[in-house]
């Protein structure tokens, strides 16, 4: 099936599967977190423009793991054992990478979606 690239739900996909990693670590940066509090972090963060699902946001935390941008703890709430991710130092710095790569990017956004035609 061919894609429609005419339609805002085409264009808000490609932006959100972009951005996902930089909004989880974001999220990450104000604090430990299980999974469903990092979803509803990335919600409030992006005033739910950008709501992950399961299936997006374990494999990025498994990601983000095994490159050691976050640490993963059991910890048992009312008899149920949960996951908390917790971002690293180095998790931290790559945020910041992302931060100063996304900062020049939307720059250059701004002046061509400003351009007429």
């Amino acid at each position: 099936m061919a894609k429609n690239y005419t339609t805002h739900s085409y264009w808000n996909g490609i932006l959100n599967a972009s951005l996902c990693k930089f909004f989880i670590l974001r999220a990450l940066c104000d604090g430990p977190a299980h999974g469903y509090e990092i979803i509803r972090r990335v919600a409030r963060l992006t005033d739910n423009f950008c709501v992950p699902t399961q299936g997006t946001i374990y494999p990025v935390l498994r990601e983000f793991q095994q490159c050691g941008c976050v640490t993963c703890s059991p910890e048992v709430v009312n008899g149920r054992t949960r996951k908390v991710y917790t971002v690293t130092p180095k998790g931290r710095d790559a945020y910041k990478a992302g931060q100063e790569v996304w900062e020049k990017g939307l720059c250059c956004v701004k002046q061509v979606v400003a351009e007429k035609e």
